[in-house]
């Protein structure tokens, strides 16, 4: 009775065996283009990845470099900014100097002036020339109106500098603080 129940097609009888039986030449071939195909399309796809995560790297550099680059801008506008402050209290200590006993303070004062003036200059820093120049928000603050009878020059035009404007490489540093003929 158990050998009966063997003879089956899915205990290994005939059916098995016709599952075993190779296939025609043909068949495999088509089986063995529609493999290759599927893994040209997979290495495709792979590629397609690799170009787009490079690219992406590659943008990744660029705006990380950039970044950079802002930083250390942004740092040297403020050690500019913060050297200005004393350049300016230099140049009020010269203009309340009234000579007399404090000729060698003045003088030292001058030099250390000067001094600050060169190293600036030498980090790309210029002064801004604003006095008889007509008014330009890009550069210019204005603080004052006076009229353009009384100061004697055309509307629009800076009469005089309450706080001097600087440049550095072309960029405005700080905006000139002036007075303005309406």
């Amino acid at each position: 009775m158990d050998e009966r129940q063997n003879t089956g097609p899915a205990a290994g009888g005939e059916g098995a065996e016709a599952q075993r039986q190779p296939r025609a030449p043909e068949d495999e071939l088509a089986a063995l283009r529609a493999e290759v195909a599927r893994y040209k399309e997979e290495a495709e796809r792979n590629w397609q990845q690799f170009l787009h995560a490079a690219a992406d790297l590659e943008n990744y550099k660029k705006q990380a470099s950039r970044q950079r680059e802002d930083a250390v801008q942004r740092a040297r506008f403020a050690v500019l900014a913060a050297v200005l402050t004393v350049v300016d209290n230099l140049e009020r200590a010269l203009g309340h100097s009234t000579g007399g006993d404090d000729d060698k303070i003045v003088a030292g004062i001058r030099i250390t002036h000067r001094h600050a003036l060169e190293v600036l200059a030498k980090m790309g820093v210029t002064q801004m020339e604003t006095v008889g120049q007509k008014f330009d928000p890009r550069y210019h603050e204005a603080v004052d109106v006076v009229a353009s009878v009384e100061a004697g020059v055309e509307p629009g035009t800076i009469v005089s500098e309450m706080q001097r404007g600087y440049f550095v490489n072309g960029d405005v540093l700080r905006h000139a603080k002036v007075r303005v003929a309406k």
